[in-house]
């Protein structure tokens, strides 16, 4: 089991990326979330067997079909994710 914290720049808002996220850790049966930030990246927590969190970030670099990613950086994390995968609303980047 491994927790990832991603953070994908680009054109990733306002095209439904959020909902594309939400589809594709539903494929890949992982759990966790995803907003959109402030300053214009979009955040997403993921948890789950390493192969399936992996799947998600590597989906993530590709982009859905109406995002340009340009910049995805992934860290390990140990915030607990919750059950299923939620969209949460917009923050302001952590400082």
């Amino acid at each position: 089991m491994t927790t990832q914290r991603v953070f994908v720049s680009g054109k990733v808002q306002n095209i439904g990326f959020r909902n594309w996220v939400m589809w594709k850790a539903q494929e890949f049966g992982v759990t966790g979330w995803v907003r959109n930030l402030t300053d214009g990246r979009v955040e997403v927590l993921v948890a789950g067997d390493d192969e399936a969190a992996n799947a998600l970030i590597e989906a993530c670099r590709q982009g859905s079909p109406h995002s340009r990613v340009d910049h995805v950086e992934a860290r390990p994390d140990d915030e607990r994710a919750p059950k299923g995968f939620t969209k949460r609303f917009t923050q302001a980047p952590a400082t």
